[in-house]
């Protein structure tokens, strides 16, 4: 018993151990936000300023177009992941619970583009892009994304597992196809969904190469590309670029603490998904 538990307390170490090696570099960014430009750079660094300047992100939120750009990060984040997702859930329960040829080549198709980095295709992503008039849109940021692998995979795998019973009871009830999706599909879906949801968000949050590549506005920039604008060929204002990164992150920290819960569900439907 005296072993068990001391294995334990080693192995809660070393989780604590490595939880803290990777909030470093945010504590990093938290400390060097309330310094100075010249201070930042002093040598030993002072992880405690003895004047810490919290006007710098009142400096950030003032002077700059980071408002704008965090109204287009959360615009963009959420029309993705809730259209995404919904389109990635009808396409999943399409190709798990109903029939039709090609079915199985069709979904492995899908997995395969997962394995595809995105910048192997981003060249044809931006002719298409262009093709169609939607650079320097919002449309032009949104549609590209609606639709990954990832998403369908983890729906269709979510699926395999409904039982059959509670939606062939529907249809012997008199349920439209549409009315079993709606009334018994949809709602059984909502942990998955919720999950895939946030994880697509914070994709999309974080996301610099497609927007990088798509948008000339400034007034259409994300948070990614806002902070580009701290650097110029004569100087860089890194006290900035930190206040700014540590704004950014404060959403994405709030929502992962309220949805813990629904990415808890993620982990558990991604272990089920692997005996599929």
């Amino acid at each position: 018993m005296r072993e068990r538990a001391l294995a334990w307390s080693v192995r809660y170490a070393l989780a604590f151990a490595l939880a803290l090696l990777l909030m470093v570099p945010l504590l990093f960014a938290v400390s060097g936000s309330l310094h100075t430009n010249a201070e930042l750079f002093q040598q030993p660094f002072t992880w405690i300023p003895d004047s810490p300047r919290p006007a710098n992100f009142g400096d950030v939120w003032r002077t700059t177009s980071f408002p704008r750009q965090v109204f287009n990060s959360f615009f963009v984040g959420a029309v993705i992941s809730v259209v995404g997702v919904l389109l990635g859930q009808m396409i999943g329960y399409a190709l798990a619970k109903r029939r039709f040829f090609g079915r199985d080549f069709l979904f492995w198709s899908i997995v395969g583009t997962m394995m595809v980095p995105f910048p192997a295709i981003m060249v044809g992503v931006f002719i298409i892009s262009k093709d169609l008039g939607i650079l320097d849109t919002y449309t032009g940021l949104i549609v590209p994304g609606l639709m990954t692998g990832q998403v369908v995979f983890f729906m269709r795998q979510y699926m395999v597992y409904m039982p059959d019973e509670l939606l062939e009871s529907a249809r012997i009830d008199g349920a439209s196809e549409w009315q079993v999706y709606t009334r018994v599909v949809l709602p059984l879906s909502w942990p998955v969904m919720a999950s895939m949801g946030i994880l697509t968000f914070v994709d999309s949050w974080n996301n610099l190469l497609w927007p990088l590549i798509v948008v000339q506005s400034k007034d259409l920039y994300t948070i990614p590309l806002g902070l580009a604008q701290y650097s110029s060929k004569y100087f860089t204002n890194y006290v900035g670029i930190l206040a700014m990164s540590v704004l950014s992150i404060v959403p994405v920290i709030v929502l992962f603490l309220l949805a813990r819960k629904r990415l808890l569900d993620a982990v558990m439907v991604s272990g089920g998904a692997l005996k599929g």
